[in-house]
């Protein structure tokens, strides 16, 4: 009987308001899928946890070192790989792409963001995961703020539309929106403004990290709908 093998697969979404939404992948070194692009990713070292194999080869293939990936979900399905029986436990999280630098390495040829909405054929059932965790992504968005991070340190509140928006894919009730966000006390408004190209000058806001973290060790809903 073959042995199953475990393996690591890593989602890392980019967001940048030019491009929108993107995944990082690798072009695939060798065969199978040689030439391929997939998600970075590789087998479990007997010594080392789920947590640090993921770091490790987005280390090794990719050249970045990503602080906080979630758990998404385990694929293990028969064939998915021509080698051996293998079974996934994927991780997934969002980052802005300006903040690394990228470099393939390994049996990585190649490393790259691709737009959410053009990827290549993907090597494996990488399309299907692609997928999965983006859906995940999403479906956060109806409990927790996320995507702060993604954005400047102090920045117009239209950005923080725009990032909803494109996570959705589509256009949210702007006035509804802020009035929730607003409402949780996770913002702060500020005396500055900032003159976009086109446009009258709009107000600044950043991020209460402390309020958040406050209301999330309270098990606070946040409930955003809209």
């Amino acid at each position: 009987m073959q042995a199953i093998k475990v393996a690591v697969d890593a989602v890392v979404f980019g967001y940048a308001p030019e491009e929108g939404i993107s995944v990082l992948l690798i072009k695939r070194r060798y065969e199978p899928f040689q030439k391929q692009w997939a998600l970075p990713g590789g087998l479990v070292k007997n010594e080392e946890s789920l947590e640090e194999a993921v770091k490790r080869e987005l280390k090794e293939e990719a050249g970045i070192s990503v602080h906080y990936l979630e758990q998404l979900y385990s694929f293990g399905k028969p064939g998915r790989d021509p080698r051996n029986r293998v079974v996934s436990v994927t991780y997934f999280g969002l980052v802005r792409p300006a903040n690394y630098q990228l470099s393939a390495q390994t049996d990585a040829e190649d490393v790259g963001w691709f737009n959410l909405n053009k990827l290549p054929k993907l090597a494996f059932d990488h399309k299907e995961i692609v997928t999965t965790a983006f859906k995940r992504l999403r479906s956060k968005l109806s409990y927790e703020p996320i995507g702060f991070e993604l954005l400047d340190k102090k920045f117009p509140f239209s950005d923080l539309e725009h990032l909803y928006e494109a996570l959705l894919g589509r256009a949210i009730d702007r006035r509804n929106f802020k009035k929730k966000i607003m409402g949780y006390g996770i913002l702060e408004e500020l005396d500055e403004m900032i003159q976009k190209k086109a446009g009258r000058p709009a107000r600044l806001f950043q991020f209460n990290k402390n309020k958040y973290f406050e209301l999330q060790e309270r098990g606070y809903n946040f409930d955003l709908f809209f």
